[in-house]
């Protein structure tokens, strides 16, 4: 049996002259460009490895990169952290939620500071976590605050079929469940931000299959890499890209074959299917409104649905960004951090006014962590 370590797995993907090597070929490609690319690395995981990593650096000038709209905490509207945090508020309830969710704010306070007045708000490691709080605290109220894009939906969808199997009755979901393509689309109708070209995240497709960008190439003219999120993974990516816009091709191709397929994981979207559906429309912090942009519980599940239980002491007004924050702009490609006047200065992230500062996925959290390098 191979004594393998954690970093046997990945230290191959860091490999600095991979990674340098990997650089003098897209450097060399790019001399054929025939004009600049824009890159749009949908999610902020990428964004966090090109800044940790100085990719940018290595790049010519005639790449750049735009950071999208794919972090779910980021995406958030502040009206949909009040709902966490009106359900925080609910007699005997517990509110649980992933962590970063907690120091986001909301349009008076936050998770955080909620939970410092004494309301119960936990975070999770898992989804799965949820089960064991809810049969430990049969007479509360425990409510599942779930965020996150195709990646994460299955295990909502999973965790909903073991409240079923054990007959919970304790336990209610708030669906924030969020849909890349339509973002995109959104991004691209909308045709202000300068994009020509796309890294698409891995995670994503794994579960829904890189078939779910094939209409960018058609419709946009776009390349589409479905990248890792190793260094190496995302140089490569870049380099299949500029060799598609050299050979005027505009593709979907898979850089993270490791695990992307075209199809993707078929039980998981069984499962998703079964449990939600596409909800009419979802505002994105930033972008706005985008029909069947995200899902809710189907209505036979509606005894465990959150928004519906709970539905009297939720607030149903849109609410805007602080006025200093560019979170929303940033998330649709027209701007970068560091042309927030309030950047790295009133906003850090031990003082954030917008969610891009919060989120360990964030644009914002990635400039100010990485950006000196």
């Amino acid at each position: 049996m191979l004594n393998l370590k954690l970093k046997d797995l990945y230290s191959a993907f860091r490999d600095p002259k991979t990674i340098r090597a990997l650089a003098g070929e897209i450097n060399k490609e790019a001399l054929k460009l025939k004009e600049p690319l824009y890159i749009m690395e949908v999610c902020g995981g990428h964004t966090h490895t090109i800044m940790k990593y100085g990719l940018k650096q290595l790049l010519p000038r005639s790449i750049e990169f735009i950071h999208g709209p794919g972090c779910p905490v980021c995406i958030m509207p502040k009206e949909r952290i009040d709902h966490a945090i009106a359900l925080a508020n609910v007699e005997n309830a517990i509110l649980l939620t992933l962590g970063d969710m907690i120091r986001v704010p909301g349009s008076k306070t936050s998770l955080a500071e909620e939970r410092s007045h004494g309301c119960d708000i936990r975070a999770l490691y898992s989804p799965v976590d949820a089960i064991k709080v809810a049969e430990e605290n049969p007479d509360k109220k425990v409510i599942f605050f779930a965020i996150g894009f195709e990646t994460t939906t299955p295990m909502t969808a999973a965790l909903l079929q073991m409240v079923e199997k054990k007959k919970l009755t304790n336990l209610y979901f708030h669906i924030n469940h969020v849909l890349v393509p339509p973002a995109i689309e959104a991004i691209m109708q909308d045709g202000q931000a300068k994009i020509n070209a796309f890294i698409g995240p891995s995670h994503v497709s794994v579960i829904s299959g890189a078939k779910i960008y094939l209409p960018l190439p058609e419709k946009y003219n776009t390349p589409v890499s479905v990248s890792g999120f190793e260094p190496v993974d995302v140089m490569q990516a870049i380099l299949m890209i500029v060799k598609q816009k050299n050979e005027n091709r505009a593709e979907v191709e898979i850089q993270y074959s490791r695990a992307v397929s075209l199809e993707g994981n078929t039980k998981a979207q069984k499962l998703i299917e079964h449990y939600m559906q596409p909800r009419g429309h979802f505002r994105w912090r930033g972008i706005g409104d985008i029909a069947d942009s995200a899902l809710e519980l189907r209505e036979q599940y509606s005894k465990y649905d959150a928004e519906k239980v709970f539905a009297d002491i939720l607030p149903t007004e849109p609410i805007d960004d602080h006025k200093l924050c560019i979170c929303g702009t940033i998330l649709k490609g027209l701007a970068k951090p560091n042309d927030c006047k309030v950047f790295g200065t009133a906003c850090t992230p031990k003082t954030p006014l917008g969610s891009c500062m919060v989120s360990s996925e964030g644009a914002c959290n990635a400039y100010y962590r990485f950006g000196e390098i």
